[in-house]
């Protein structure tokens, strides 16, 4: 084999595990991008739950107080 066809075989074969290298760290990177991005969904997902259940529990305790307790309108409560 002479010498420029052993440094073809060795430039070519060093670009495809070069190649192959770069698309695995790609692959991983987006993977690992798209996890965080279903993390930060489920975060979100439980905050508005959590957000609903407060909602829920103070529409719950103003109920409660109506029933308890007399509210008559103020002056700054009607309109004009």
């Amino acid at each position: 084999m002479s010498q420029a066809a052993k440094l073809t075989l060795a430039g070519t074969t060093l670009g495809a595990i070069g190649i192959v290298i770069f698309v695995h760290y790609g692959q991983q990177a987006e993977r690992a991008a798209m996890h965080a991005g279903v993390i930060r969904d489920m975060e979100q997902q439980r905050l508005k739950r959590e957000r609903q259940a407060d909602f829920e529990m103070q529409r719950a305790l103003e109920q409660e107080y109506r029933k308890i307790q007399t509210v008559s309108a103020t002056d700054k409560d009607t309109p004009n």
